[in-house]
């Protein structure tokens, strides 16, 4: 057993703690300000090759995996989640096509999101389809010109990204009954943003993580080629699989911005005076921070794990519980930290001068996205009642 990281992944973490420190740091307030796409950011990233570290070299990336980019968000989360999701982005729509796509998906849509060339979006949420995906209502049925292409109609909601993306990975019915619940009766799509009938709808006024546009996707009657199918028709199992193996990418988002938090909290400790004495000399501050640190450590080896797991290829059924553990512990872990924040600067952390009220309303993002609180603890208790999870 082996916990120190490669000399490589130690460069990785090296150089993403740099671009955290100069380069976002100083934006991530004017980002929640404005609500504007930091495209400054994006480039930095480019520029820095860190677009592509979840893709294979073989494909214009950098192949340092889930656990490079779970490493590079960790960082980056410490003073902007808006720019962690960006580079999240590189990964949530791109992984079906790495699970499942073809060769030929591959080489034609990999290689412009490593570059920065193109963005990509994954639509599976709908307004009455969130954590319960089979009630989504999108369908694509069969054209009818025997070309085997399909045509696909629907409204997707709460895409990160929408504005921005060039194409997006979409998951539809393509069942005759667009009520089915059967799991074989979804289906993914590459879904190009130039396509007729393909446009943005309305985009969402968002509590936190501003800067990146979150919304609508319409799709009316958009012709999608049938090598544009992900996999096998029936597909339900694919959006689970490309969501389990996102759980420790999710969960490094929350580790950063706890990290953050604390961090900013403690140095307001060591500066404020109260009652005749500095404010982290009282054992009650000091416990609440031992409290926190401990938790963070605990999250890290939870989520470490979780990568290193997903990187091996376990992300199927029997894995599920472990990777769950990771996004549902660092995640509701970000709430905690960011509201002790708030609570140890007092009055003013409930100001915009500081970052506190920052993090706070970022971090009630993460444990509803890709998976709700609620749905991990339902998976990690399957888990266990499935004897995927046991200690005997």
């Amino acid at each position: 057993m082996d916990f120190e990281f490669s000399e490589e992944l130690r460069e990785l973490q090296s150089t993403c703690r740099r671009i955290a420190q100069d380069k976002v740091k100083p934006r991530a307030r004017d980002i929640d300000d404005t609500g504007e796409y930091p495209q400054d950011i994006f480039e930095v990233f480019r520029d820095a090759g860190l677009l592509g570290l979840c893709i294979p070299e073989e494909y214009g990336g950098s192949g340092a995996g889930i656990l490079g980019l779970t490493i590079a968000i960790e960082e980056v989360a410490k003073y902007s989640n808006t720019a962690a999701l960006m580079l999240l982005l590189t990964r949530l729509p791109t992984g079906p096509v790495m699970i499942a796509g073809s060769e030929d998906q591959k080489q034609k849509y990999l290689p412009g999101i490593a570059s920065g060339e193109q963005r990509c979006g994954f639509g599976l949420s709908e307004p009455q389809a969130g954590s319960d995906v089979m009630g989504m209502r999108t369908r694509a049925v069969p054209a009818d010109d025997g070309s085997g292409d399909w045509v696909l109609n629907g409204v997707k909601c709460w895409m990160s990204g929408v504005v921005q993306a060039d194409w997006y990975t979409v998951f539809a019915k393509t069942s005759t009954d667009v009520t089915e619940r059967r799991h074989d009766s979804i289906s993914c799509f590459v879904v190009e943003r130039s396509w007729e009938g393909v446009s943005v709808g309305s985009t969402d006024r968002k509590m936190g993580v501003r800067g990146v546009d979150t919304g609508e996707l319409l799709l009316s009657d958009v012709r999608v080629p049938a090598a544009n199918v992900i996999g096998e028709v029936g597909g339900f199992r694919l959006a689970m699989l490309g969501l389990n193996s996102m759980r420790p990418i999710v969960a490094a988002r929350g580790i950063g911005l706890a990290e953050g938090a604390l961090m900013y909290a403690t140095e307001y400790a060591q500066e404020r005076t109260m009652f005749g004495k500095v404010e982290a000399d009282f054992q009650g501050v000091q416990w609440e921070i031992a409290k926190l640190a401990t938790e963070i450590e605990a999250a890290r080896l939870l989520t470490y794990r979780a990568a290193w797991m997903a990187d091996r290829g376990e992300f199927t059924k029997e894995w599920v519980p472990y990777l769950s553990m990771a996004k549902y512990y660092a995640t509701e872990l970000a709430v905690r930290a960011s509201g002790m924040a708030v609570q140890l600067l007092g009055a003013a952390g409930y100001m915009k001068d500081h970052l506190t009220e920052l993090y706070y309303r970022d971090a009630r993002q993460l444990t509803i996205v890709e998976g709700t609180s609620q749905v991990q603890l339902g998976l990690i208790a399957r888990g266990v009642l499935d004897r995927d999870l046991w200690w005997d």
